[in-house]
């Protein structure tokens, strides 16, 4: 049982999601033992061009945060700046994983920006699990793209699924 006391506030962890690995679970799970509330924000950015829709990714972490039976874990989604998402959902820390040091210097530069926008806000950064620390989503997508096999990086659901989403493209 985690003997730490939990901090009474709500927490974002926003993402893409897109696909979901084990990585992202292991913070999400982290940041719930700390956090009352953790709001797991997927972030429906176009721009990057998803190879799962918002509502793909969405459905992927219930599925996912419900079989763990994790009950302070809320999954939603938004749409433009970070910081107003904070706001609608009264929140005032971000979570962020980080995997290695490249990580901390780009997650550096959208902590300054999003604190300039809404100084009430903390990052909490939080150190990836070893054994994930070189998964990324990208490269989960970019490994099942050429054929590899990537059981194991991320959940049997959502493995199931990139597998037959890239078949067909």
């Amino acid at each position: 049982m985690n003997t730490m006391k939990k901090n009474r506030q709500i927490a974002i962890y926003p993402g893409t999601f897109d696909p979901v690995t084990y990585g992202h679970i292991d913070i999400i799970n982290r940041a719930a033992s700390i956090f009352e509330k953790v709001i797991v924000a997927v972030a429906n950015n176009p721009e990057k061009n998803p190879v799962f829709t918002i509502e793909e990714r969405v459905h992927f972490l219930q599925k996912v945060i419900n079989d763990n039976k994790t009950m302070n874990i809320r999954i939603d989604f938004f749409n433009g700046l970070l910081v107003d998402f904070l706001k609608t959902r009264k929140a005032n820390i971000v979570i962020r994983g980080l995997r290695v040091f490249t990580d901390f210097d780009y997650e550096l530069a959208y902590a300054s920006m999003n604190k300039k926008l809404f100084p009430d806000m903390e990052t909490v950064f939080l150190m990836t699990n070893e054994k994930y620390s070189f998964i990324s989503s990208s490269l989960v997508k970019e490994v099942a793209r050429l054929g590899g096999s990537v059981k194991g990086y991320a959940p049997d659901i959502v493995v199931k699924a990139l597998t037959k989403k890239l078949k067909t493209k």
